[in-house]
This record gives C-alpha cells, sequence and structure tokens, in this order.
C-alpha cells in the first residue's frame, strides 16, 4: 500500500503541473482549439498537458507505460510491464473552451487492467478528488488540505439526487425511455456531466450518475474514487467499466435497481 501512497503524491506532482498549464490558458484569448477525427474539440491546453504529464512520468516512473487521450499508448523505457498511467489532460473539453469551470484533468495508475490509484484535479473550482486501493478516498484544495469522503446512505430511489450525461448518447443505445423513468422517479435530477457527478457521488451529495459510453481515460481515474468512497461503479452488465463501455456509479444501495430499469427489455 506505500507504493500507491508514493503514486498519488506522484500523482499530486502532475496535478500541479496540469493546473499550472490548463489555468493559464483557461479563457485565453489566444487559446487554439481544433477538431479531432471525431468532432470532439482539442485546445493547445489538452495537447501541452499531456505532454507535460508525459515527460514526467518518463522520469519518475520509466518502468511505467502510459495511455493519453492526445497522443494514445507508450510502452514503458524500461520495457513491458504491468503498471500503466492513463491521462485525460482535460476531462470536459468543451466546457474548458466555452470558459465553463468543470473541467479537469483526470490521472490514474492501472495494475493489469485494475484502476488502482486515481486522481481527479478541477483547478478553476479549487478542488481535488484522489484515492488509492485501501487507502481510502479524499478531497480538498491540495493533498495537505483533505477531507475524508464517503457515499450517502440513501436507500430508496424516490428520496435519490439522480445525475445523468447526454440524453443523445442514451438514446443512441436504446434506453432514453429508463433514463427518463429513472429521472422522474427520483427525488431530484440533473445533468452535471464529465467527471463531476461522479464526484459529488463520492461525497455524498447525489446517489446515482450514468453515462452511455466512456473511453477508459474518461472513467479510470473515477473507478478508485468512488469505490474507495464506498461507492459502486459497473457497466450496464455488472462488471467493472472498460473502454468503451457505459458508466453506472451509485451510493450502493441502489445499484442494482439502476441496472435492472436500465436493462430491462424494451415496452
Amino acid at each position: 500500500m506505500a507504493g500507491y501512497a508514493d503514486d498519488l503524491a506522484l500523482a499530486h506532482l502532475l496535478a500541479d503541473t496540469a493546473d499550472s498549464i490548463s489555468m493559464s490558458r483557461f479563457r485565453a484569448l489566444d487559446l487554439r482549439v481544433e477538431s479531432k477525427p471525431d468532432l470532439t474539440p482539442v485546445s493547445d491546453a489538452d495537447t501541452a498537458v499531456e505532454q507535460a504529464i508525459r515527460g514526467t512520468l518518463a522520469r519518475a516512473r520509466p518502468r511505467d507505460g502510459v495511455l493519453g487521450e492526445e497522443f494514445g499508448s507508450t510502452q514503458a523505457a524500461a520495457g513491458p510491464g504491468s503498471r500503466r498511467w492513463v491521462i485525460d489532460p482535460i476531462d470536459g473539453t468543451k466546457n474548458f473552451v466555452r470558459g465553463v469551470p468543470i473541467w479537469g484533468t483526470l490521472i490514474a495508475l492501472l495494475e493489469g487492467d485494475t484502476p488502482v490509484a486515481g486522481l481527479v484535479s478541477a483547478p478553476a473550482l479549487g478542488r481535488r478528488w484522489w484515492a488509492a486501493s485501501g487507502l481510502g478516498a479524499f478531497a480538498g484544495r491540495h493533498q495537505h488540505a483533505a477531507t475524508r469522503i464517503g457515499v450517502s446512505g440513501v436507500t430508496r430511489l424516490s428520496d435519490a439526487s439522480f445525475c445523468f450525461a447526454s440524453l443523445e448518447g442514451w438514446a443512441e443505445t436504446g434506453r432514453l425511455e429508463p433514463i427518463v423513468d429513472l429521472s422522474l422517479s427520483a427525488w431530484r435530477s440533473r445533468a452535471y456531466g464529465d467527471f463531476y457527478g461522479y464526484m459529488l457521488l463520492a461525497e455524498g451529495a447525489l446517489e446515482i450518475m450514468v453515462e452511455p459510453e466512456l473511453s477508459l481515460w474518461d472513467v479510470a481515474a473515477l473507478i478508485p474514487i468512488v469505490t474507495e468512497a464506498g461507492g459502486t461503479i459497473t457497466d450496464l452488465t455488472g462488471r467493472p467499466p472498460a473502454d468503451k463501455t457505459a458508466a453506472i456509479a451509485t451510493n450502493g444501495p441502489l445499484h442494482e435497481t439502476v441496472l435492472t430499469a436500465l436493462t430491462r427489455p424494451k415496452r
């Protein structure tokens, strides 16, 4: 476990660098934005953050591989190993380029295919969240100003706060109707999107967060934080989320209710 504590300390250093770069470009008049082949935006801040993180990891963890949203997969300089860092330099790029402060850098460490440590840094919100296997989940402005966090104890959907992302995406999967039904059955529903709904869930501020499809760099850092906070996060089959799967996160007691609602046969 001490190894993961060291890795979390490194993740905070990586986030410090990322925050410095991204905040210097947030709302910058000369921000450069292009469209990737999938028509999603990428800014000069996305690429600069990932390059900086990769540079530090190459020096500090030469035996670890790296997967990043902007520059793909890189094997460790020392050869293939079981450890891999997964980076989303700016999760919420569409928010970033429009001046909305809900965006962040996501940093995860995987052992094999299992995320064992994760950090989310949202500098425009002045907040970070982090966790590692067996070490608990925490939030605060930085590593030395932290509070342990945990999910809520709500057990009824009618008392739950329900968060979702991309109604269009759920419509494309043929599951828009159950999403609407869940929204209407919950006490409250909001669409925060990206990492933020998962972090609010981990803090106990809401009980359900669902997305129709995520890439590995979108979800890897979230998994340790949600699970170490006491929550549950799976795909629609109940397995751990992986690349290009849905992510269903709950406080735990409501998980089967949500999965059942989203996987029921079409009427």
